[in-house]
């Protein structure tokens, strides 16, 4: 089998054994919209993380059979192309979860206790210009006691409001926004009141796009932190900057953007205040987490050369 990797650098300096074992491996770092039939004109499988292989491609490309998606979610992919040409489709899900809990909680501790900012000061001499054994410049918050809201309750939300619970938050599971709450949840609007802290992870749709814009962060509380380690779009970017900037609610953590990477031009990125923490879409990428997206893409591979079906989605 000839096997293409479109976007290895995707998938840091993993060992890729595993797969060159299944058959004849091709390694592009990164691969442009216009080389994708070029470099795939010979395989019998493509893995990708996020290079499109749409209908145009799937044309050409007379000898694929399996695009392996490096990743959960297929956006990447057109799947009714792929059903008309009769080329499977798999995907790797919950392979990432303890690096997202763990990064989730990581922008919540850091925000909560102010910790980049002490940090910066440490590094820029004022610790040592103390008048006192410890500088208390800046609150440090308890996360026990608060009330944790679970936007989008499916395994990584799941994981979230387990450890949240460890900690000690009172953990409430949204309902999809305009939905009468289903036993054991709560409404959109409830969460979004009551809240101390709020984490999004669910996926980016039609109904999710921007459900968190002004409204909703007028509708926080004014101490209420806002994470986001799911998908950009989610939260207005640029009303979430003005809510931040205004001191509407009192800080966010972001991993993720409309657009990535981030442009120059984007709300978030440009924004300066130290109630934001902005990081690079790395919450799904710990060593752990992509060296088990690559066994998992080398057992879907291994189970379609034996005819089985796993993590089929086409």
């Amino acid at each position: 089998m000839n096997i293409t990797i479109l976007d290895t650098a995707t998938l840091a300096d993993t060992s890729l054994d595993s797969l060159a074992n299944l058959g004849t491996l091709s390694c592009y770092d990164l691969t442009d919209p216009q080389d994708v039939v070029s470099r795939c004109q010979d395989a019998d499988i493509i893995i990708t993380n996020k290079v499109v292989i749409d209908q145009k491609a799937m044309s050409q490309l007379s000898n694929l059979k399996l695009i392996c998606v490096a990743a959960t979610g297929t956006n990447n992919i057109d799947l009714d192309a792929a059903k008309t040409h009769n080329i499977a489709v798999t995907n790797v899900a919950g392979y990432s979860t303890p690096s997202v809990v763990q990064h989730t909680f990581a922008l919540i501790t850091n925000l909560l206790g102010n910790t980049h900012r002490y940090i910066q000061d440490c590094q820029s001499g004022k610790w040592q210009q103390s008048p006192m054994f410890c500088r208390l410049d800046y609150s440090f918050n308890d996360m026990s006691g608060k009330t944790l809201a679970i936007i989008g309750y499916g395994s990584l939300g799941k994981a979230v409001a387990d450890v949240g619970r460890a900690f000690g938050v009172n953990v409430i599971i949204s309902e999809r926004k305009g939905h009468a709450p289903r036993e054991g949840r709560v409404s959109f609007e409830e969460a979004i009141k009551t809240a101390d802290i709020i984490s999004v992870h669910c996926p980016l749709t039609d109904e999710t796009r921007d459900q968190i814009a002004a409204k909703e962060l007028n509708m926080m509380k004014s101490t209420a932190i806002l994470i986001n380690t799911a998908r950009g779009g989610i939260i207005n970017e640029a009303d979430l900057v003005n809510a931040l900037a205004n001191n509407v609610i009192a800080g966010a953590g972001v991993d993720v953007l409309s657009k990535e990477p981030a442009e120059e031009n984007n709300p978030l990125a440009i924004y300066q205040g130290d109630n934001l923490l902005l990081t690079p879409h790395i919450a799904w990428a710990s060593q752990e987490s992509i060296a088990r997206l690559v066994a998992e893409i080398a057992l879907n591979i291994n189970a379609f050369s034996q005819g089985e079906a796993r993590n089929r989605l086409v």
